[in-house]
């Protein structure tokens, strides 16, 4: 089982391929590729790499799929015997991401020298 925990707008998120996710609104255009590189841990193979506090190299690469706005929530001020209410909606803006694939970093640089011959 592979996934990765992600940090993208404030908030962390446990990703896995082919899943989709949705952050805080960023600012990309529709069915754009993109790459987050802010990965606090990878699990691949039953292998874990923590990171400290990222993964050095690690990436995630998702697609935009939909930019939107989530449902609204009231927010209502009442103070009792003093004539004061304030009532104030908000619709907080989101981007929904499909994760195509989870990239360890350190991986391809440690393949890269063991091919090397050690001298």
């Amino acid at each position: 089982m592979e996934y990765a925990i992600i940090e993208t707008g404030g908030k962390q998120y446990t990703v896995h391929p082919g899943e989709v996710l949705r952050v805080e609104k960023l600012s990309c255009a529709l069915e754009e590729v993109m790459e987050l590189d802010r990965v606090l841990l990878i699990a691949k193979d039953g292998n874990i790499k923590v990171g400290q506090p990222l993964v050095a190299g690690a990436k995630v690469r998702a697609e935009v799929v939909d930019h939107g706005k989530s449902d609204k929530v009231t927010v209502f001020k009442f103070k009792h015997k003093v004539r004061y209410r304030r009532k104030v909606g908000h619709r907080q803006q989101y981007t929904q991401l499909k994760i195509t694939e989870i990239i360890e970093g350190d991986q391809a640089l440690e393949t890269g020298s063991r091919s090397d011959p050690a001298g």
